[in-house]
């Protein structure tokens, strides 16, 4: 299968980037970051999650985030929703589309949200028919699809079975999730390859974490199968709190400077897209985790 000659870039850094952030992040600069976001052309930007407080603090503000931030007729700004609640309180904030989410190891399906696979499914169908009935679109994501930190690998076609029920229950797009970033290219192309098989490949989006330095090789092994969808998250801002020693998703500066080199349009500016890294990585006190944004800063603050 040839190479796409467009990529689909899904930003999840206001979301998956900061919900795990120690430093409480403000109203204001979420805001302002998605919009900084929104300017560098990413048409997709997860605004937060419906989730409880309780649980997930840094996501409190999600609803006053999304009202203020959905500006713009070009962006969509997903959120996640865990069950019927989120949904209720995302349809009554005026979103248009919602994520949720299953995982591919039953321990991990337990650890993070405390049910099984089968039950988690059930309760995203209840999800998926609501926002259907409410007009909403539905993304899926499945977690630890290349690896499980509590089971090791992870059978491929449980992950396919997974998608598949996803798919079928409506969501219109299904990201597959390296949570713990152990994957590498020939088996991240070898599940796409098997999955295809039961979800149409463009359909399919990567969501790979770079804990061993190996998510730029696993997205061009995706690329390889046709896959045209990838969730990135501003310099590299992430984590997953059910996954010990995994970092951060695989930055969406990075992703860009590969897809240029290819020559596959994005429709997102480089310039731009390195103004939002340096705002958020300046309130938050460190530098950026995207090896091709703190050599591309470097360069142009030796040209200035």
């Amino acid at each position: 299968m040839s190479m796409p000659s467009r990529v689909k870039i899904v930003e999840v850094g206001p979301r998956d980037g900061l919900q795990n952030e120690k430093v409480h992040v403000p109203t204001n600069v979420k805001v302002e970051l998605i919009n900084k976001l929104a300017d560098a052309g990413l048409s997709v930007i997860e605004a937060g999650s419906f989730v409880s407080p309780k649980w997930v603090p840094q996501m409190a503000d999600t609803r006053e985030v999304f009202i203020r931030s959905a500006i713009r007729s070009d962006v969509c700004y997903p959120v996640l929703v865990p069950n019927l609640k989120g949904l209720e309180a995302a349809v009554e904030a005026g979103v248009q589309e919602v994520a949720g989410f299953a995982a591919a190891s039953e321990t991990f399906s337990q650890k993070n949200t405390n049910c099984t696979i089968k039950e988690s499914l059930e309760r995203q169908k209840i999800v998926c028919d609501e926002a259907a009935r409410c007009g909403l679109r539905v993304r899926g994501y499945i977690s630890v699809v290349l690896g499980c930190p509590y089971e090791g690998e992870v059978d491929p076609a449980v992950v396919a079975d997974v998608a598949q029920q996803l798919y079928d229950m409506g969501c219109y797009e299904v990201s597959l999730g390296d949570t713990v970033g152990v994957g590498t290219p020939q088996r991240s192309k070898d599940l796409f390859e098997h999955v295809a098989k039961f979800v149409p490949v463009e359909k399919l989006g990567g969501h790979f974490h770079d804990t061993y330095g190996q998510a730029i090789g696993n997205i061009f092994a995706s690329l390889e199968v046709g896959v045209s969808i990838f969730d990135s998250s501003i310099a590299g801002l992430g984590g997953c709190p059910y996954s010990p020693g995994a970092t951060g998703n695989v930055s969406t500066e990075d992703v860009l400077y590969m897809l240029n080199g290819m020559g596959i349009e994005t429709g997102v500016d480089m310039n731009k897209l390195l103004v939002a890294a340096e705002y958020i990585c300046e309130y938050l006190g460190r530098p950026t985790s995207s090896r091709a944004g703190r050599a591309l800063l470097s360069k142009r603050h030796l040209v200035a």
